[in-house]
Order: structure tokens, then C-alpha cells, then sequence
């Protein structure tokens, strides 16, 4: 396609549309505008039109400037196109995609007259290094703006000059922190640091860039970072200073990924180094280290992983409208009631929150003040926001105030008949369109919500303890749910910051099905004699967040074993509990809540608890560290495979994502299933095979699910 541009009357070939030009006042303004998408990213075409844009300016002689903007609603540039890097499948191609993309910015950084990004929204990864190589940055004020280079979540690198630009710009220590964290930053933050020049509104964006070029009389920036204090600029300007920096920096990496990641550590060697280099032999070094991540598996998987989210942020579960949801009540208000309570808060939501007594409600208000106090801390809210936040959250010791609830949660106990006597007495005191949701964590809702009035406004609501951290919901349909109450609550749940999954209402529904044969394939073991620490050890080494041991801990003992308990009850021999959970609950060793489980707690620090092995047979064995590691991983496959054979989940996605935000799944991995198609269904089913042979046990027989699939299409 030809044409021409109206504006100055500069010819311009446009090859897919991507980018616009047009001249106004003596100055070029560039328009990114991908057609077909809510996004700009940097494709093959579009950093192919900005080259010829690049080339046609520099044989104009008549500009005072180039602004660089777009037409997305709330979006720069949200990175390089992730498809063209996935697809990378040699060093060399990928070293030369990004030495494709360094030059097209070097000749941007390299143009005669000044230039400005003006930022009015998302500016990430390959749109951020677009930016850096331009003279000067404005960005719009507000929340929608997030600037930040997230190349190490995908386990690459800045590819484009960000490892060499980015440091030059605000100094080496801040440099180093946006990169290896991957977090994105807001206006106000990147203004503080100089990463952006000013601020300004949406409406003003390219006039105050054209003013604030002419402010600067059109001339070319001069690099001279914001070092604030004496240690700082001792850490960015002298030999000494870099060395401690990095070295710190490098203990931090591996305390924060344990190794698993390689990208951060490769990051911290290409910008410490990039840092005194000449710009040529940064870009160079850069460029192939950037190719040796790209065609890993880490990175692939970690790409996998990233689909995976961004596809369950916008997954239609059903076709009915959702309604909106503006007050809330919580029954019960224990650890999981007070978070639930505070997440809500946090979201401006007024929440009404009920217990027997008001001593359970003020460790509730405490427990959502300390989340509150840790976000301010950590520079997350302003403390304003947290007044207003525990300002949402009443308290009672009756029903007051629950008649004009839009959604009423019920946190208690984990006890069928406790649930069936409070779900009844609520539903006298609240409207007829309210809707009712459990946050039970293996009980039946159906069962549970007999006796309430509207069973279509019956539903699951499954959060993660601590429910301020984990992503995942899980949404449990009971009978009768309609497709409304459905829509309604996975709506809701992506308004504060959830992920939420549909699944069957059937017993443990989907992550803790599959998560409690690992945690008591881990106790069996411990009965066998082997060394708990050496099973939690080996966890870590593959990447889980902790140990099952530790886990268990976490979570309490009595909380894991009455679940254990039920779906024992309800799926036998298959989901038999461990003796020494058995065991060590009689000890009431309840783990980190009451200072002693497998552990013994004090304060931050924990360490092995002895007595335990007084609990077992005390037998050596000779089981390898492989072997440990198959028992428990390749039960979760298979009863993942179970639930895929019931229905209990409608895709081999479902468990990848559940398990990666439930329990932490290792993202590395690509997810559960994800990792067993790496290893080879045939071969786990072998496995599984000879466990059930060796122990002569049912509950390592490979379902028929398993035993059909050649791999699971995730």
C-alpha cells in the first residue's frame, strides 16, 4: 500500500499502517497504532516502518524535533512481540533480532534533532528501551501509567539497549533493580527517580512535549543520573563501589530465585559490565546473552506460563452478564475471614464482618491493619489509603447490617453441620438477590447450602491463605448455580486482583485434590524412615515455594489433616492419611501457629523438630533422591488426570494455572501438567506402575485418563 501524508507535505511509504507520521509546527510526530489490537508492541513490521520513518527524517533539515506517541487507550508500547520471540529457536536468530532492534534505536538515538516519548500509559519491556533511546520522556499522571522492564519474568533480558540505557540514565543501583525485579513502576515513581522528565494530563500530553522540547531550546539530553547521597554515588562512580554493589546485589538474586532462574544472575553480569563499556560492546555482549536465554527451556516455559495468565484474565466461563457486587458481609472472622475481609477493603469495598465474639473480631482487625501497616512500609499505598481501607470494615456479634449485602462469604470452621446452621440462619437476614458463597476448601457446597432459599445464588469462593498474596480463587459451580451467579463471581474476583478458575463441586474440587496425594506421599515417606528435611530439601531443588514438611507447617496441621480426613473419606484407599500426620496431630504439633510442628518456630527462624522421627519406624532407606521426587509428583499428575476424567475441571490448563497461583507451582516448570509432558506420559505411567508394584499399593495405579493420553494439551 502507497500513499501520503498530509502535514508538511512529506512523502511517507506505509507498509502495514503500524506507525503514522505527520508534521506539525516543524516538528514530527510519530503515532504508534497497530491496527486490529488494544496494543502497540515492537513486531518485525512495526520497528520496520520505524527505520524507514527514522530515515525519512534524517533527509529533513527543516524540523526542531521528533515526538513519539500513541492512539492506544492507556498503552505506549507494551514490549517486543512475544510470538516472534517464542518462535526463536537458534542463538544466532535471536542474537540477530536483537541486534535488528538495537540498530533501529540507535539510529533513533542517533538522529540529528531531539526526541521525546510521550508516555500515556503502559510502557514495558522493548517500549521502555524505545523511550530510553530517545532524548527526553513525559508521561501522563495517574495509575494507568507503568513503566518497566519485565524481560527477566519471561527469562530473557532487555534485548534493544535497555541494559546499557537504563543505567546511564538513573544510575547503576536503581538501573539494576527495575531489571532484575521485572516490576513496573508508576509515573510518580519514574519522575522521582528521573527516569521521566515531567508529568503532565492526557489532554495536554503532545503540546507540553512540543513546549518542554522548545523549553530546552531543541537540544539534545545530557545524561547526568538523580544519585541522591554520598553511598549512592560512592556504589555508581567508583571501581570499589560497583564491586560491593554487585556483589550484594548477586546474594540477594540467588537468596530471591534459589538458582532457578538464570536470567536475574545473567541480567547482573551484562548491566555491571555494560555499565563502563562503550556502547558498541554493550549492545554486542547484550545481544548474546539475550540469545543463549531466548532459546532455553526456562524461557519457554516462563512464555508458556505468560500466555497462560493473560488468557485466564479475559476466559468467558459463560455466556450471562454479570451483576455488580457493592457491599459485603463476612461470616467468621478467622484467619482467612479477616483476609478475605481486608482484600476486600482494599478494593473500597464495605465490608460487614460477623463472629460469635468480639475477640475473634479484633484479631481480625489487627490481622488487616498488619497487611495494611506492611503495604505502607513497603511504599505500596499511601498511609491515607490505608486508613481509608481498615475504615471499610465494620464488625458484629448478630445479622445487623448483612440486609443490604450484595455477596455474603462465609469463612467458618471447616464443619458440615456448623455450615448448614449458619448458611440457614443467614438467609433470613438477607436481601432475596443476594448471593451466597463458601469459602470451604473441600466440603460439598451443594450440601451445605440445603437449606437456603435461592440455590441459584449458591456458589464456591476458594481463596489461598494468605489471601492478600495468592492470585488463585477457585469457583466452585454447585448445583443449581445459575450462569449469572458464575459470571458474577469470576467477574468480581478479577476486580480484586484475582484469577479466578471454574471447577465441579466435588470433593477438595481441584488444588487441594491434587496437592494432598503429595503432601501424604511426603509422610508416607517420613514412615519409611526417610529424613523429612531431605524430602523438603529436594522440593526446594525443584523449584517448589517450600518443602511439604514446611507446608504443612504453614498452613497448620490441623487445618491439612481434617482435609486430609475427608477425602480419605470420600476417595479411599487412593487418599489414605499418613501415619505421622496422623501422629502428629494426636501431638497437637500444629506447626507455625502454635510454635511446633515438623518444625520448631521462633520468630522468623525455624529448625528441625527431632521428636519427630520418634513418631516413625526410625528404618533406613535407600530411596534416591529421583525417586522421592517422582512419588509425590507423579501422584499429583495423576490425580490431576482424575480430574480431568470427572470434570472437576474442563482443561489441562486449569490445573497448570491452579497449581502455579494455589501453591506456587514452580512457573519455570510451565505448570503441572506442562512439566509432565516434558517428562513423557508413557514414562510416568511406567513409573507409577512399578511404585504400585514395589508397594503393592492402589493408590499409585495410573487412572484410565492417564493411561490414554499420549500428552495433555495444555
Amino acid at each position: 500500500m502507497r500513499g501520503r501524508r498530509a502535514g508538511g507535505g512529506i512523502g511517507f511509504r506505509e507498509i502495514k499502517m503500524n506507525l503514522k507520521l505527520r508534521i506539525e509546527n516543524e516538528f514530527a510526530i510519530i503515532e504508534f497504532d497497530q491496527p486490529d489490537s488494544k496494543a502497540n508492541v515492537l513486531s518485525q513490521a512495526s520497528m520496520t516502518e520505524l527505520q524507514e520513518i527514522i530515515l525519512k527524517l534524517n533527509a529533513r533539515n527543516d524540523l526542531r524535533g521528533v515526538c513519539i506517541l500513541s492512539n492506544k487507550q492507556d498503552i505506549f508500547i507494551a514490549g517486543a512481540d512475544i510470538k516472534e520471540i517464542e518462535n526463536i529457536t537458534t542463538v544466532s536468530e535471536a542474537m540477530a533480532k536483537a541486534q535488528g532492534g538495537q540498530k533501529i534505536l540507535n539510529s533513533l538515538e542517533g538522529l540529528s534533532i531531539p526526541t521525546i516519548a510521550l508516555i500515556n500509559g503502559a510502557c514495558l519491556g522493548g517500549g521502555l528501551e524505545l523511550a530510553l533511546a530517545c532524548d527526553y520522556r513525559i508521561a501522563v499522571f495517574g495509575h494507568k501509567v507503568k513503566i518497566g522492564l519485565p524481560e527477566v519474568k519471561l527469562g530473557i533480558i532487555p534485548g534493544f539497549g535497555g541494559t546499557k540505557r537504563l543505567p546511564r540514565l538513573i544510575g547503576l543501583r536503581k538501573g539494576l533493580e527495575l531489571i532484575l525485579s521485572g516490576e513496573a513502576i508508576s509515573a510518580n515513581e519514574a519522575l522521582k527517580i528521573g527516569l521521566v522528565d515531567g508529568l503532565t494530563a492526557q489532554n495536554r500530553l503532545l503540546i507540553e512535549g512540543m513546549q518542554f522540547l522548545k523549553k530546552n531550546n531543541c537540544k539534545r539530553k545530557v545524561y547526568k543520573p538523580k544519585l541522591k547521597g554520598g553511598f549512592n554515588i560512592f556504589l555508581d562512580k567508583t571501581y570499589l563501589g560497583r564491586a560491593i554493589l554487585k556483589s550484594r546485589t548477586k546474594k540477594f538474586v540467588l537468596k530471591t530465585t534459589k538458582g532457578h532462574y538464570p536470567a536475574p544472575l545473567k541480567a547482573l553480569e551484562v548491566v555491571a559490565k555494560n555499565y563502563s563499556s562503550s556502547k558498541e560492546l554493550a549492545l554486542l555482549r547484550e545481544a548474546r546473552v539475550f540469545g543463549e536465554l531466548a532459546i532455553g527451556a526456562i524461557s519457554k516455559n516462563l512464555i508458556s506460563v505468560f500466555y497462560l495468565v493473560e488468557k485466564y484474565k479475559k476466559q468467558k466461563w459463560v455466556e450471562a452478564e454479570p451483576r455488580r457486587i457493592h457491599k459485603c458481609g463476612i461470616l467468621g472472622a478467622g484467619v482467612m475471614g479477616g483476609g478475605i475481609a481486608q482484600l476486600f477493603s482494599f478494593y473500597g469495598l464495605p465490608v460487614r464482618m460477623k463472629d460469635l465474639n468480639y475477640q475473634a473480631l479484633g484479631c481480625a482487625l489487627r490481622q488487616a491493619r498488619e497487611v495494611y501497616e506492611y503495604a505502607v512500609k513497603k511504599k505500596k499505598i499511601r498511609p491515607n489509603q490505608a486508613v481509608v481501607g481498615e475504615g471499610l470494615i465494620s464488625t458484629t456479634t448478630d445479622y445487623s447490617g448483612f440486609s443490604n449485602a450484595d455477596l455474603i462469604v462465609e469463612a467458618v470452621v471447616e464443619d458440615m453441620k456448623i455450615k448448614k446452621s449458619v448458611w440457614k440462619e443467614v438467609d433470613v437476614f438477607t436481601k432475596p438477590d443476594a448471593i451466597f458463597a463458601s469459602n470451604t476448601s473441600c466440603l460439598s457446597v451443594s450440601e451445605m447450602t440445603e437449606g437456603v432459599k435461592n440455590k441459584s445464588q449458591v456458589i464456591g469462593m476458594h481463596f489461598f491463605n494468605p489471601v492478600h498474596r495468592m492470585p488463585l480463587v477457585e469457583v466452585i459451580r454447585a448445583n443449581g448455580t445459575s450462569d449469572e451467579t458464575v459470571a458474577t463471581i469470576v467477574e468480581f474476583s478479577r476486580k480484586i486482583g484475582k484469577t479466578p478458575i471454574v471447577v465441579k463441586d466435588s470433593c477438595g474440587f481441584m488444588v487441594n485434590r491434587i496437592l494432598l496425594p503429595y503432601l501424604n506421599e511426603a509422610g508416607f515417606m517420613l514412615d519409611e524412615g526417610i529424613n523429612f528435611e531431605r524430602i523438603d530439601s529436594i522440593c526446594l531443588k525443584f523449584g517448589m515455594p517450600m518443602g511439604p514438611f514446611s507446608l504443612v507447617d504453614e498452613i497448620g496441621l490441623d487445618v491439612g489433616y481434617k482435609v486430609a480426613l475427608i477425602l480419605e473419606e470420600n476417595f479411599g484407599v487412593r487418599m489414605k492419611v499418613a501415619e505421622i500426620l496422623k501422629k502428629a496431630y494426636a501431638q497437637k504439633w500444629l506447626g507455625k501457629k502454635c510454635g511446633k510442628g515438623f518444625y520448631i518456630h521462633k520468630g522468623k527462624t525455624k529448625f528441625p523438630n527431632k521428636e519427630i522421627y520418634n513418631l516413625t519406624l526410625r528404618q533406613k532407606s535407600n530411596v534416591s533422591d529421583e525417586d522421592i521426587l517422582k512419588r509425590m509428583l507423579y501422584r499429583m499428575v495423576n490425580e490431576a488426570a482424575l480430574c480431568l476424567q470427572e470434570k472437576v475441571c474442563a482443561q489441562a490448563s486449569d490445573v497448570d494455572i491452579g497449581l502455579i497461583m494455589g501453591i506456587g507451582f514452580p512457573p519455570f516448570r510451565g505448570g503441572l501438567l506442562h512439566y509432565a509432558n516434558s517428562v513423557g506420559c508413557d514414562k510416568i505411567r511406567g513409573d507409577l506402575e512399578k511404585f504400585a508394584q514395589r508397594f503393592s499399593n492402589d493408590r499409585f495405579a495410573p487412572c484410565d485418563y492417564l493411561k490414554k493420553q499420549g500428552r495433555f494439551l495444555t
